[in-house]
């Protein structure tokens, strides 16, 4: 009897399945690891990379070279969704997780090839994570109940160690500095965008400056502009969202007149009625007026005349920036302008910045906002510096609220490592020497420290290894200036303690989901159907041309 065959899936569908299937994977992640590896660290090394529309990004930003790395694997596509996780959870340690979880499938892959089960692998892993974590909330330090000037020299620590492995990293006590007061201004308000980055081609790095308020380039100016004042003391800002401009009438408008004196009448209603919303901005007592849509040229010179400042077309962000700053309201009328909806700040003044001029408010009432206005030569780096600087806000902000800390340089990660190799000396059994694995794999870290500094890993290691196991150097972690090993925490190289845990936590899970798949299913996209479907759409697109042109002729008749 000849054996019976079923066919389930489209002839021509790409299946791949078993042992070889997960082995498959895990060579992708590892592969994609390697890519990101040499950027991990203070001596980390950047990546350029130059996408299909001539574009040019420097960086060693983790998340931002996954994101633009464009990974088409399914399976590696989930580190990239780690590292972009990570980077809006905690903002900085994307390198690390990417790392981290590329690390777990290679220490696993050895026992896959020799037949064990993946859900062991899995079992063991999610354990030895779950300690992992429990392990780093032990560990960390917390900076609750200091006065406020001991807070901010902890968090320009944290700071400081987040931005040491970017491009800025040789100004990162000026910078640190800088992001605390950012983040310490906008007080527990979550919003990021009240943190304002503005960047200015041009100077140095050490020419960018805070402005504990708003600041933003100078909008489109009309003719007027100049004869503006440019500096205030304690002016009152209207924040409005009009349009404060002539408007010719829409093209197919009709009028019709029994008498040509009867069209001045219909100009100048259009003349009285901008009049009138200038006269009420006027009325309000307002020195600075701010607007989202246009203020045209008749405006300008109107508010100029009376020795007002006005700016149209400031971008949706700023101008919020500004209503939270000032503790103004912004108005889509100008009729009944009361004294609450004007904001209010101590100065404003225009000021030149490179070859840019900036509208500055400071000494806002509500100070509940900062702008940072960043320097420096090329694009590509003060693009890298903004993303830096994002990485550092974020790790600021999350050590106000977690407000503990663990060493870094690797510290965390040998002492967590020297643990679960203790506790799996008490396992019975094959979990033993998954646990084990789990436990080198987080040796990745000062590994890859050490390497990216071109000193022996082996060597450091094997004294990190040795301190760790007297009881007396958990803090102990990779000194990227001597090769040698140092007290990470009396050295003040410090991270937030929810950095590691998120780090672990999603490396293990990403690790965990990659091992359970054994079977990737891949559909063929038919091409008479794709044909079909384009012939379909091209000809519904001529029909709806025709009509249109069709429906346009018949009114002009």
């Amino acid at each position: 009897m000849s054996a019976m065959m079923i066919i389930l899936l489209k002839e021509g569908t790409d299946t791949s399945q078993g042992r070889a299937q997960v082995v498959s994977n895990i060579n992708a992640c590892t592969a994609v690891g390697d890519t990101v590896r040499t950027t991990l660290g203070p001596r980390g090394m950047d990546k350029l990379i130059h996408d299909d529309k001539g574009g040019v990004t420097i960086s060693n930003d983790g998340a931002t070279i996954m994101r633009l790395l464009d990974i088409v694997h399914p399976a590696a596509k989930i580190l990239v969704d780690i590292a972009k996780s990570q980077d809006s959870e905690v903002g900085d340690g994307t390198t690390t997780v990417v790392l981290l979880a590329a690390e777990f499938l290679k220490e696993a892959k050895p026992y896959i090839e020799d037949g064990v089960h993946p859900h062991s692998l899995i079992r063991s892993y999610r354990t030895a994570g779950n300690m992992a974590i429990q392990r780093v909330k032990e560990l960390a330090v917390s900076i609750e109940g200091k006065s406020l000037e001991e807070k901010k020299s902890l968090l320009a620590k944290c700071a400081a160690t987040t931005l040491s492995s970017k491009l800025i990293g040789g100004e990162k006590e000026f910078f640190a500095s800088m992001v605390v007061d950012a983040v310490l201004a906008i007080g527990n308000d979550d919003r990021l965008n009240l943190i304002g980055i503005k960047k200015v081609p041009g100077g140095t790095m050490r020419d960018s400056f805070l402005v504990n308020g708003v600041a933003f380039k100078k909008t489109f100016s009309y003719a007027g502009f100049e004869q503006q004042p440019k500096k205030f003391l304690n002016p009152k800002i209207l924040l409005l969202n009009i349009e404060l401009e002539l408007k010719s009438e829409k093209e197919n408008a009709e009028i019709r007149l029994s008498d040509p004196l009867q069209y001045q009448s219909i100009v100048d209603a259009e003349w009285n009625i901008i009049y009138d919303k200038l006269d009420k901005c006027v009325k309000s007592g307002a020195k600075i007026v701010l607007s989202r849509l246009a203020i045209g040229d008749l405006g300008t010179q109107y508010f100029a005349d009376r020795d007002i400042f006005c700016a149209g077309r400031v971008t949706e962000e700023d101008l919020q920036r500004v209503a939270a700053a000032t503790g103004g309201t912004v108005q889509t009328s100008v009729n009944n302008v009361i004294n609450d909806v004007l904001g209010s700040c101590e100065v404003f003044e225009e000021k030149q910045v490179g070859n840019e001029r900036f509208n500055i408010f400071s000494g806002c009432p509500s100070g509940q906002t900062a702008t940072i206005v960043l320097r420096g030569g090329a694009d590509q780096f003060i693009e890298e510096a903004e993303r830096s600087l994002h990485d550092a806000i974020m790790i600021v902000r999350r050590a106000l609220k977690n407000s503990t800390v663990v060493p870094g340089g690797g510290a965390i990660d040998m002492e967590i490592s020297k643990y679960l190799r203790q506790h799996a000396r008490t396992i019975a059994g094959k979990s033993q020497f998954f646990v084990n694995s789990f436990a080198k794999a987080l040796e990745v870290i000062p590994r890859q420290l050490c390497d990216n500094a071109g000193f022996d890993a082996t060597d450091v290691l094997n004294k990190l290894r040795q301190k760790h196991a007297s009881g007396e150097g958990a803090n102990y972690g990779v000194d990227i200036n001597t090769g040698g090993i140092t007290d990470s925490f009396a050295n003040f190289v410090w991270e937030p303690a929810v950095v590691k845990i998120n780090a672990i936590n999603a490396a293990t899970e990403a690790s965990c989901l990659i091992l359970s798949v054994d079977e990737t299913v891949k559909n063929p996209k038919s091409e008479s159907a794709q044909g079909e479907a384009a012939a379909g759409a091209m000809a519904g697109r001529g029909r709806g041309a025709m009509r249109g042109r069709g429906g346009r002729g018949m009114r002009r008749r």
